[in-house]
């Protein structure tokens, strides 16, 4: 009987990636605080998570390296963000403290992500051992 880890992991694994590149869009805005005219970006976390799930049921598989990959790719998905704070001249949209805030957020539930799925791999372990 073979093992299907996305049934095991579930949504985790895609969690997982989606926070990393929104880790990645947040350390951006971060870092672009004080360049001139840089809109702040975000994704909706949420939307791409559904769209992730429902990528692993579309797709073909290929069975020689010369076949194309027709699998669904994710796109950036990055959205500008509303400002919450009123133009400073410069034209920049980045609020620093709301950025630091949405990061530390992110870093909490990949965290979180990461100790389901330590948790799952341990119950497997011991299901394999026999619990030993």
């Amino acid at each position: 009987m073979a093992i299907n880890l996305d049934n095991i992991f579930g949504l985790h694994t895609d969690a997982l990636v989606l926070r990393g590149k929104r880790a990645e869009l947040i350390a951006s805005n971060i870092a672009n605080a004080d360049t001139p005219g840089y809109k702040a970006k975000g994704m909706d976390f949420n939307k791409l998570l559904v769209q992730a799930t429902q990528k692993q049921s579309m797709g073909m598989s290929t069975t020689n390296d010369k076949h194309l990959n027709m699998r669904m790719e994710l796109n950036n998905n990055s959205e500008f963000r509303t400002p919450n704070q009123p133009d400073t001249g410069d034209g920049n949209t980045v609020d620093v403290q709301v950025e630091r805030n949405l990061y530390l957020e992110n870093s909490l539930e990949y965290q979180a992500s990461l100790q389901f799925i330590n948790g799952r791999i341990k119950g497997l372990r011991k299901a394999i051992t026999g619990g030993q």
